[in-house]
């Protein structure tokens, strides 16, 4: 007789438990979901935890030194444009006088 969908479950559950398996859920962009597509089809992996796993297994085998550049994010700079710029002194400045006026 077949075991129930319930009884399976709970092995499962079971099994996982004493392993000291959990769960990681990855929420990503499509630039996300492509690069880890390349990446698998680059190595030949099918699944994506297996993907994931190795990733992380790999990065931590480089130690602290060699791999803590790939794990600083690229950081946008912000330039103000000139024509802003003045706008704010020019802002700045009539601040300045209200409140020197108000005094």
């Amino acid at each position: 007789m077949a075991v129930a969908q319930k009884e399976r479950s709970a092995k499962t559950a079971a099994r996982r438990k004493t392993r000291g398996e959990e769960e990681i859920r990855l929420h990503c962009m499509t630039g996300t979901r492509q690069a880890l597509a390349e990446l698998m089809a680059w190595s030949g992996i099918e699944e994506q935890g297996e993907a994931i796993t190795l990733m992380i297994h790999r990065l931590h085998e480089l130690g602290p030194q060699k791999c803590l550049p790939m794990l600083d994010p690229p950081r946008h700079e912000y330039v103000i444009p000139e024509n802003v710029s003045r706008k704010l002194e020019l802002a700045y400045k009539r601040e300045e006088l209200r409140i020197g006026l108000d005094e």
